[in-house]
């Protein structure tokens, strides 16, 4: 079910409240059958152009996860303008640095957003900054919607979506997929925090359903850690795989890494996820991740759709999260159309619903055509079938399954939905 809406304010209350009543009363037009009431009919309320505020790292250690989800949103943006706009104008792209957790960056960038009267920010693709911005957001009533950030501690907050499953559902991924390829008896090493205790549910579930088990959990102190006694107990369990999940790619992770292959737990029976898959060929010595898996979420952009992004930003190298911001995008214009209100409680109140429950439609385009008949579509988007529930986030998704070569960097081989 939707979360419950947040109002914006009495005076955006009152106007789209004017709107409904006008609407019930006008005299319905001649119809042999029934017909819902058309969105169209409804009189626009809110600012006078629906303004997509983006919120990414172009600045900082994360800054080159920035350029694939900002063409992912002016390409998004492009589309619904060719389509005659949102509520009969253009969409306005208002742009933002959000830095990195190590500055205020994020905060003032917000705030410069929110003056030049965003109705929705999409961003940012930091989780520890998107926990920071709940305040600001819930204050100012400008909804963030992330393609990115996928801490679980962010499920169910107010003024908060994401087009990315959270963490722990890499957890269901995996335990769909490892015993396709022979990994039955499954060790998870993880540390002691929310992202470790998210996948352990989910992993195990999964992997009974689909005839493998989770043989053993080894819990790993975030400080102070045994790295030997943790090892030994993941061997001890005789795992067809190991499943690492640590929250960077610091120095504890390069240690179990180190540990575990030299135990005989390297190569393809591990495992790296979202949080620790990285380029190692600076930190460990060359050929030590030879062989090693890794997951990460986020959809695939074919040859078509990195055309179409290249047309935006013609040095375009990497594609990671663009297919998810561009939905972010279209689901907040949804919101917005379907209430006919250029307003961040519209797009707050509705982006659940647009994404799940009515009439499929696969483009904005097809969304609007539908959107003359009826108030409630379904989009399903360029990151697939999106479905968003009570937490704001999708109930699945689409994930990379990648390979370390022995430069220890990483290749996509594969794209599972789970």
């Amino acid at each position: 079910m939707p979360r419950v809406p947040r109002a914006r304010g009495a005076v955006v209350g009152a106007l789209v409240l004017a709107g409904l009543l006008a609407a019930c009363t006008a005299a319905p037009a001649p119809s042999a059958t029934p017909t819902a009431t058309p969105s169209a009919s409804l009189t626009p309320t809110g600012d006078p152009a629906f303004t997509v505020g983006t919120l990414l790292p172009t600045s900082g250690a994360a800054a080159y996860l920035a350029p694939p989800m900002a063409a992912g949103a002016a390409l998004a943006v492009a589309d619904i303008n060719a389509a005659g706009g949102v509520n009969g104008a253009p969409v306005v792209l208002a742009a933002a640095d959000s830095g990195d957790a190590s500055t205020g960056t994020a905060e003032a960038s917000y705030a410069a957003l929110v003056a030049k009267k965003a109705d929705v920010v999409i961003g940012p693709a930091s989780s520890a900054l998107a926990q920071r911005l709940l305040a600001p957001a819930q204050k100012a009533g400008v909804p963030l919607v992330s393609p990115a950030a996928g801490y679980p501690q962010l499920d169910g907050q107010q003024d908060f979506f994401r087009t990315i499953p959270a963490f722990g559902h890499e957890g269901a991924a995996l335990g769909a997929y490892l015993p396709t390829k022979g990994a039955k008896k499954v060790v998870l090493v993880a540390t002691e925090e929310a992202l470790g205790a998210s996948i352990a549910g989910p992993l195990g579930t999964a992997l009974a359903a689909h005839g493998g088990s989770l043989a053993a959990t080894v819990r790993v102190p975030l400080s102070g850690a045994d790295v030997t006694a943790t090892v030994a107990a993941a061997k001890a369990a005789a795992p067809d795989a190991v499943v690492l999940v640590t929250p960077d790619n610091g120095d504890l992770t390069k240690a179990l890494i180190s540990g575990l292959s030299g135990a005989g737990l390297g190569g393809g029976r591990l495992w790296l996820t979202g949080q620790n898959l990285a380029d190692y060929s600076q930190a460990l010595p060359a050929g030590l991740l030879t062989g090693v898996n890794g997951i990460l979420e986020g959809a695939d952009a074919d040859a078509a759709l990195q055309a179409r992004l290249k047309g935006v930003t013609a040095d375009l190298g990497s594609f990671q999260y663009a297919p998810e911001a561009y939905d972010a995008v279209i689901l907040a214009a949804l919101a917005a159309q379907s209430a006919r209100a250029n307003s961040g409680s519209a797009v707050d109140r509705g982006l659940v619903a647009a994404s799940a429950g009515g009439i499929k439609c696969g483009s904005w385009a097809e969304c609007v055509e539908a959107l003359r008949t009826t108030s409630d579509v379904d989009y399903d988007g360029l990151s697939g079938t999106l479905n968003l529930d009570a937490t704001g986030g999708p109930t699945s998704g689409s994930y990379g399954i990648y390979a370390y070569s022995g430069d220890n960097t990483f290749a996509r081989t594969a794209t599972i939905r789970a």
